[in-house]
């Protein structure tokens, strides 16, 4: 046994980038075509809901992922977009796609910072905000 058969992973993954996925009844997902060591085979945003969604971690600033989640909700009113954490690849997106809806976006924001944090993480956006913070136990009806 390798060291890469150590942990099983399952590396099949047959979602395109742009292509539009229902993952069950009322659950649909968008993947981005920005594969790393980071995101494998890219960011996932997701399409909760049916007429009135919510979309989950817009994802990256890239104009051909945000077009593919907008004619994902075609049709369709969105009514939230949340953010799960702020990472580059799920928050630069946020504005265009909240511009685009007219929906606010909830989050925890902003990314923490220690006081005295010199050199924050990398891979958080600190200038994000959301139009709403959420604490743990909020609960948000939609």
């Amino acid at each position: 046994m390798s060291e890469s058969d150590d942990v099983p992973f399952n590396r099949d993954f047959a979602l395109k980038p742009g292509v539009v996925d229902e993952v069950v009844p009322g659950v649909r997902r968008v993947l981005c075509n920005n594969p790393s060591p980071f995101t494998f085979t890219g960011t996932v945003s997701y399409i909760v809901g049916r007429g009135k969604v919510a979309i989950v971690d817009p994802g990256p600033d890239m104009p051909e992922h945000i077009d593919a989640v907008l004619r994902a909700v075609r049709g369709e009113t969105v009514t939230h977009v949340f953010v799960t954490h702020t990472h580059i690849d799920h928050v630069p997106a946020t504005p265009a796609i909240a511009k685009a809806t007219g929906a606010k976006v909830y989050s925890w924001g902003p990314h923490p910072r220690p006081p005295g944090d010199e050199k924050p993480e990398e891979a958080g956006d600190l200038s994000f905000a959301p139009d709403i913070k959420l604490n743990d136990g909020d609960v948000v009806h939609g």
